[in-house]
């Protein structure tokens, strides 16, 4: 038969080991959703993103007609307030931005049903907002340069630390 004081001390060792894992898991749970929300901030927007940049892409290349169709006319079926001679006066050769090798994703953000992204260019052309529909992916400009409110650009931080 065991003593009394034999057994003295396990359930405080079970117990020691018991918070341990307590705290360790937290501690992941917590790096986790950090992780997580970081990814998310920095994803989200990625696929309207990307369609900007072949936008800017097929403008570098001088592809004006497959980047007028990213707009959602082409030359058969021009938009009504957006015919492709005015989109060239705006993104053509002879336009200030002319040369979209320079162009640089800026801030976007998700703004109703679409996102707003910047192009940004470097020295004194002003950047450029164009609007990208999340269903469609159809490209316009933005009515406004930012989303109306107040923001805290937590994606802009967190990719200006990346880059």
């Amino acid at each position: 038969m065991a003593s009394y004081l034999e057994a003295y001390g396990a359930s405080e060792e079970i117990r020691a080991r018991r918070i341990r894992l307590i705290k360790i898991g937290s501690v992941i749970a917590v790096c986790s959703l950090i992780a997580g929300l970081t990814l998310y901030a920095l994803l989200k927007n990625r696929s309207e993103e990307q369609q900007a940049k072949l936008f800017a892409h097929l403008l570098a290349d001088h592809n004006y007609s497959e980047a007028y169709k990213l707009w959602g006319c082409t030359s058969s079926h021009p938009c009504p307030n957006y015919p492709e001679n005015k989109f060239l006066d705006d993104w053509g050769p002879h336009s200030p931005h002319a040369d979209e090798s320079n162009a640089e994703i800026g801030l976007s953000q998700s703004c109703g049903s679409g996102v707003i992204v910047r192009l940004d260019y470097p020295g004194t052309e002003e950047p450029v907002p164009l609007w990208v529909e999340r269903e469609s992916k159809v490209i316009s400009f933005s009515p406004h340069p930012e989303c109306p409110g107040r923001h805290l650009h937590l994606g802009t931080w967190l990719r200006s630390l990346f880059k």
